[in-house]
């Protein structure tokens, strides 16, 4: 088994989590959120954010404007919905129920 391709794999499946958490503080663009995910250790690349941000965007859970930039071309910036709050909320239930099921079985 290949510990690297796990712990990819278990990145991969909160990624949508961290990023409606991180929007949900402040809105943001790509590359401020790569950042962000970054420095949390978690990493990503645009070929994995950009086609996430869409399907958020899509579900209604994402917004985004265009605002330009005096270093380059303009720039979008992401904001949660309310329904990505919402749906943000739930995430976190669902994520406390989880960390404290599998702390659980870690004490059998």
């Amino acid at each position: 088994m290949n510990l690297e391709n796990t712990k990819a794999q278990m990145r991969k499946g909160v990624l949508e989590f961290c990023i409606l958490s991180i929007l949900s503080n402040k809105e943001a663009y790509a590359s401020q959120l790569i950042d962000i995910l970054k420095e949390s250790k978690l990493l990503v690349v645009e070929g994995t954010l950009y086609p996430l941000l869409t399907r958020l965007k899509n579900d209604g859970l994402l917004t985004y404007r265009w605002e330009e930039s005096s270093s380059g071309p303009p720039r979008k910036y992401y904001k949660i919905t309310e329904i990505g709050e919402n749906f943000l909320l739930e995430l976190r239930k669902t994520w406390d129920d989880l960390v404290h099921a599998v702390n659980q079985t870690s004490k059998k």
